[in-house]
Formats: C-alpha cells, sequence, structure tokens
C-alpha cells in the first residue's frame, strides 16, 4: 500500500468536519448545557468559565491534530479494504468508532467515575465524527 495514493485533500476535509461537527455538538443548540454540568462546571462562575475560554486554544490546536491523525488512520483502512461507497464508508467509520473509540472511552470514564450521560455526549461526538469522516473519505477516495 503505498501512501501516496491517498487523497490528502479528503484527509483534510475529514479531520476539518470533526472540528465543524464539534462546534455543533458542544453549542447551546445541542449539548453545551448537559456537558458543562457534568464536568462539574458552574456556568455561574464567571472566572472558572473565562478561565475554560482562555485554554480552549491550545485545546483546539490538539485536537485538530488528533483529527488529522484519525482521519488518516482511517483513510488508510479504507484504501485497504478498497471502500467505494459511502455506505460502506459509514460501516468502516461505526465499526472503527466501536471498537476502538468507545471501548477506549468506556474504560476511561469508568475508572475516572465519570457519568455515563457524560460519557454518551462525548462518545456520540465521536461517533458522528468517524461516520462523517467515513462518507467524506469514501466519497473523496
Amino acid at each position: 500500500m503505498h501512501m501516496h495514493n491517498l487523497n490528502w485533500l479528503a484527509i483534510l476535509a475529514a479531520a476539518i468536519s470533526t472540528m465543524g461537527v464539534g462546534f455543533l455538538w458542544y453549542s447551546p443548540l445541542l449539548f453545551a448545557k448537559a456537558w458543562v454540568r457534568e464536568m462539574g462546571y458552574d456556568p455561574n462562575d464567571k472566572a472558572r468559565m473565562d478561565e475554560m475560554k482562555k485554554s480552549a486554544g491550545p485545546a483546539y490546536a490538539g485536537s485538530f491534530l488528533a483529527s488529522i491523525v484519525s482521519a488518516f488512520t482511517l483513510a488508510l483502512i479504507l484504501h485497504g479494504l478498497r471502500a467505494e461507497s459511502v455506505p460502506f464508508g459509514l460501516m468502516v467509520g461505526f465499526h472503527v468508532w466501536l471498537g476502538f473509540v468507545a471501548t477506549v472511552q468506556l474504560t476511561g470514564a469508568l475508572f475516572a467515575k465519570q457519568s455515563m450521560k457524560l460519557l454518551a455526549i462525548n462518545t456520540g461526538y465521536q461517533l458522528v465524527c468517524y461516520l462523517v469522516m467515513g462518507a467524506i473519505l469514501t466519497v473523496w477516495s
């Protein structure tokens, strides 16, 4: 398998898509209030919320780098499987999420004694990301 046969623009688009999904997923339209509450933050504690916002830049940068690695790895898997259809890309994205992402997040949540609601919010975001990446990577392959 030659890595130069991968569509690097598709990998970049898939990585960017995870950021878009995240902005929507963790916005007030969807799960922002529940996530803040489950993380133990008080939305009325302006100083703490400002502190969280100040540290968001490095977190977004690190998250984007992780998204590039995820998209690249999923592209390698889809390329190796010769994926050519969106349903197949969705299926592979789902199984990668189920076998690797959801299980690791569940283990972390259990040992960190996180609520299952927080786990559902965070792993639900990852599920949507892997489905979207799988679709993008098969459409643009």
